[in-house]
C-alpha cells in the first residue's frame, strides 16, 4: 500500500513542480505548455479581432472570461489533481503483467522521428475521433459533453471548454493507442501536442479559414462551426466529430457543412437548463432529474 501511496503523491508533486517551473521559465521552451498555450490563444484571439468571421460579436464575446478559466482549468489545475489516479490505474495494470509496451501492435523506436510523429499524430486524432462519437451517441457521456455545446457564442477559448469527465474518458483511450504505438511518445512529442492545440484554436476561432483543399485532410472553423449547430440534420445525433483532423469524417460519411455564412444559431435543444456558473457545470451531471408524477411506468 505504502508502495501506491509513494507513486500517487510523486506523480502529484511532480506534475505540480512541472508546472510552476513552466511559469517560471525553468523549462525548455519548446515543452513549456503554460506559455506556449498563452502565446497560441492570444495569436489566434489577435487573429478573431483583426479578421472577424462573425463582425457583430463583440471581442469580449458571451462567456470568454469563463471559457478562458477554463482553459487552464483543463490544461493545468485539473491535470495536476488527477495525475496520481492515472499512476495508480498505471500500477494496477502491471499487477496483472500489462506493461505500456506489452500491448504494443507497432515497434517505431527504429523509425525516422517525423515517421514517429507522424503515426502518432494520426493514430491519437483517431482515438479521439472515435471517443468523440462516443460521447455525442450515447446519454451517459452525453450529460457531460453538453458542457462544450453550452457554448453560444464560439471563440478560441471554447476550445478548452469542457467538463472534467470528458478527460476521465479521453485519457484511457488515449493511453491505449500510445501502448499499440510501443508504450511510449516520440521524442519531439510536444510538436503534436502543440499542433493540435493551434488546430483546436483555429476551429473554435471567430475566424474563417477552410484551408482550401486540404479542408479534406485538416479540421477548419466553418466545419467545426456545424458540430455545434444548434439544429442537426434529422436523423443524425451529431456531424463534423473531427479533433485536428476532418479526414474521418469524409471517409466515414459524417461530414455536414451545407453553407458557410457563420450566422447559424449554436447549441442544443434544452441548452437553457445548462448551469451558467463554472461551480454548476463542473457538478453537472451527477444529479438525477425528477421523475414526472405524470410519466407512464
Amino acid at each position: 500500500m505504502g508502495e501506491y501511496l509513494d507513486a500517487i503523491l510523486n506523480a502529484f508533486t511532480g506534475t505540480l513542480q512541472w508546472t510552476w517551473d513552466s511559469i517560471l521559465f525553468r523549462v525548455p521552451w519548446y515543452t513549456n505548455y503554460f506559455w506556449g498555450l498563452i502565446a497560441i490563444s492570444l495569436f489566434v484571439w489577435c487573429l478573431e479581432i483583426l479578421f472577424p468571421w462573425r463582425k457583430e460579436q463583440a471581442i469580449f464575446r458571451k462567456d470568454f472570461w469563463l471559457d478562458g478559466f477554463y482553459m487552464f482549468f483543463n490544461f493545468f489545475i485539473f491535470a495536476i489533481a488527477i495525475s496520481g489516479i492515472y499512476k495508480l490505474l498505471e500500477l494496477g495494470f502491471g499487477e496483472f503483467g500489462v506493461s505500456m509496451s506489452s500491448l504494443a501492435l507497432i515497434d517505431m523506436s527504429s523509425w525516422p522521428m517525423w515517421l514517429q510523429l507522424l503515426v502518432f499524430f494520426v493514430l491519437l486524432d483517431f482515438v479521439q475521433w472515435f471517443t468523440h462519437i462516443l460521447l455525442h451517441k450515447y446519454p451517459f457521456f452525453w450529460q457531460y459533453h453538453k458542457i462544450h455545446h453550452s457554448v453560444k457564442e464560439m471563440g478560441f477559448a471554447a476550445h478548452l471548454r469542457y467538463h472534467w469527465m470528458e478527460n476521465i474518458f479521453y485519457k484511457p483511450l488515449k493511453t491505449f493507442g500510445v501502448m499499440l504505438l510501443g508504450g511510449f511518445e516520440p521524442e519531439q512529442a510536444y510538436i503534436v501536442h502543440f499542433l493540435a492545440i493551434s488546430i483546436g484554436h483555429f476551429n473554435h476561432a471567430n475566424i474563417k479559414i477552410t484551408w482550401g483543399p486540404l479542408k479534406y485532410v485538416f479540421n477548419n472553423p466553418v466545419m467545426h462551426l456545424y458540430h455545434h449547430s444548434y439544429v442537426l440534420p434529422e436523423g443524425r445525433y451529431g456531424v463534423n466529430f473531427g479533433i485536428s483532423l476532418s479526414l474521418w469524417d469524409y471517409l466515414f460519411g459524417t461530414n455536414y457543412i451545407p453553407e458557410d455564412s457563420g450566422t447559424i444559431p449554436l447549441g442544443f435543444e434544452g441548452d437553457d437548463e445548462i448551469p451558467k456558473s463554472f461551480k454548476g457545470q463542473v457538478l453537472y451531471g451527477f444529479k438525477r432529474k425528477k421523475r414526472s408524477t405524470n410519466s407512464s411506468t
